[in-house]
């Protein structure tokens, strides 16, 4: 997924009136103002009252949906192999956002986790903060692109490194 296929999808998204947050390579990315690697994908963060629409408005656009597990997310794809993989979020009562995982826990988003911001090719768009991309790193084994991404976001943003790194992150140079 290239820098220019990712704001044309936000865009279209944006038209629509649908809000959404990089998350994952393309949110760290962002959060760094330049691109570090390849991205097979764009991950975003999207309210699941919005699921529906975002199929409508991409549909337009040739995209169709190969993977469905809402409420949790759901992946669209085009025929240019163009992969987006929505995580649904909702809010609860008292406003905290609430993602139902596949097993129908709920995993509670950190407070302010949405208040990211970040720039792609000279672009201001919408991501999910720092912190949030460090805990969204965590809870299972960490592949080559997760630890890229891990040792970024804690050396530029100066954050505490998640347990299963330690060892395995090291400096950059």
């Amino acid at each position: 997924m290239k820098s220019e296929d990712v704001l044309q999808v936000v865009a279209w998204l944006e038209r629509a009136e649908i809000p959404v947050w990089l998350d994952g390579g393309w949110g760290v990315d962002a959060l760094l103002s330049q691109q570090t690697r390849s991205h097979s994908d764009l991950d975003l963060v999207v309210r699941l009252e919005d699921a529906s629409q975002i199929e409508q408005t991409l549909a337009i656009y040739q995209f169709a949906i190969i993977l469905n597990e809402l409420p949790t997310r759901f992946v669209m794809k085009d025929a240019n192999c163009r992969s987006v993989d929505f995580h649904t979020v909702q809010q609860d009562s008292s406003g905290q956002l609430i993602q139902v995982l596949q097993d129908g826990m709920p995993f509670h988003y950190p407070q302010d986790s949405l208040a990211g911001q970040g720039m792609i090719d000279g672009n201001v768009i919408s991501c999910i903060t720092p912190e949030a991309q460090i805990l969204f790193h965590t809870g299972y084994k960490p592949q080559a692109k997760d630890i890229h991404d891990v040792r970024l976001l804690q050396q530029y943003f100066n954050l505490p490194l998640p347990e299963e790194y330690v060892g395995i992150v090291t400096d950059l140079e």
